[in-house]
């Protein structure tokens, strides 16, 4: 068993934070900006401008297992600076096809990003898959990801208030 102290992958990675993480999945440039190469108009053009009212997705992994992928789903929201919370984040096929929900029942007020996980089957065809996060107030909006289930490779995508498809080639 590992003790709190011992240092873990999820910790190592979660303390160099997302920039330095996407950079290293070479999901982001050197300067922590998000690749242009086939950009679509649902990337952000400027990193770090997150509305922190959304419920933005900013970190995802998954681990294969027996029953399906292990979702390790971290979100920023804003809590704490209104009546809803962010209540939910799911995974979806590239068509927006749900395969699976993680439900939140109470706000992250003093946990800001939070990470969440839940296991949740994918159909063995399936390679590339979205992530997107809900809040109570707003509904969609905020930053989705893109993750790439072999390589583990993520794309940051601006969801806006109705949440679109996406084609493969919007994959990392």
């Amino acid at each position: 068993m590992i003790s709190p102290s011992e240092p873990t992958r999820r910790r190592f990675l979660g303390s160099l934070g997302v920039a330095t993480v996407g950079a290293l999945a070479g999901c982001s440039d050197a300067d922590g900006s998000e690749p242009t190469d086939g950009a679509t108009s649902t990337e952000r053009s400027e990193p770090g401008e997150l509305d922190p009212r959304e419920a933005n997705v900013v970190g995802v992994a998954a681990t294969a297992g027996e029953s399906g992928y292990e979702f390790a789903v971290e979100l920023r929201h804003d809590d704490a600076g209104e009546d809803g919370y962010a209540d939910w984040w799911q995974v979806e096929q590239l068509d927006g096809t749900r395969l699976g929900r993680r439900e939140l029942l109470h706000a992250h007020p003093n946990e800001q990003p939070f990470e969440r996980s839940e296991t949740i089957e994918v159909p063995s065809d399936v390679d590339c898959v979205v992530v997107r996060g809900h809040d109570q107030t707003h509904g969609y909006g905020g930053q989705a990801m893109l993750l790439a289930l072999d390589s583990g490779a993520t794309r940051t995508v601006d969801q806006g208030s109705a949440p679109d498809s996406f084609e493969s080639g919007d994959c990392p």
